[in-house]
């Protein structure tokens, strides 16, 4: 099922119209009929409203169908890279409707600051598995090298980089899910 199919399934079942979505997205309504027609591609700052608006995490438009197995086998995680290319995720959980998240990310040391999506109302814990992060967090910046840890507020994320010239893969833990 494509993004467009995804976010009109969603609406029907919520029993909203193009014109309440759009009120509740800050998105027009013939903007949202092109997207689910797959006639237009939304940016991810325009599928954060869309999925803000219809009360389900953003990751939800970039998966296929939900497993039923707790485990997540290695070789059928679900993977993602925002914006393509730059920083790549494998979702760790087996799927994004639970109160708690896990997704590894890496990133190359020329990839630069990762873009980084608004958590509000998150509590996130970042541990880094291989090479080096720079992490600012209320106007105070850490590093944080293999091994370590660094507990936060979402909101208060303001810069994650790679730090070094080596690829860095690191483990984020966030409830509630940011995707």
């Amino acid at each position: 099922m494509e993004i467009g199919e995804k976010i009109k399934a969603r609406r029907l079942a919520l029993n909203l119209s193009l014109r309440d979505l759009a009120e509740q997205s800050d998105l027009t309504a013939s903007y949202l009929s092109q997207v689910e027609r797959n006639v237009s591609m939304p940016s991810i700052d325009s599928l954060r409203k869309i999925s803000k608006a219809l009360d389900i995490p953003t990751f939800y438009f970039f998966l296929e169908q939900e497993p039923l197995s707790p485990v997540v086998r290695r070789n059928e995680r679900r993977k993602i890279s925002i914006p393509p290319g730059k920083v790549g995720y494998e979702l760790l959980t087996p799927n994004v409707n639970r109160k708690m998240e896990v997704i590894m990310a890496e990133l190359d040391a020329e990839s630069g600051p990762v873009p980084l999506i608004q958590h509000s109302n998150t509590e996130e814990c970042i541990l880094v598995l291989e090479g080096a992060l720079e992490i600012t967090i209320a106007d105070q910046t850490y590093q944080l090298y293999e091994g370590d840890t660094i507990y936060f507020e979402g909101i208060l994320l303001q810069s994650l980089a790679p730090l070094g010239k080596n690829r860095v893969r690191y483990l984020v833990i966030v409830t509630p899910p940011i995707f």
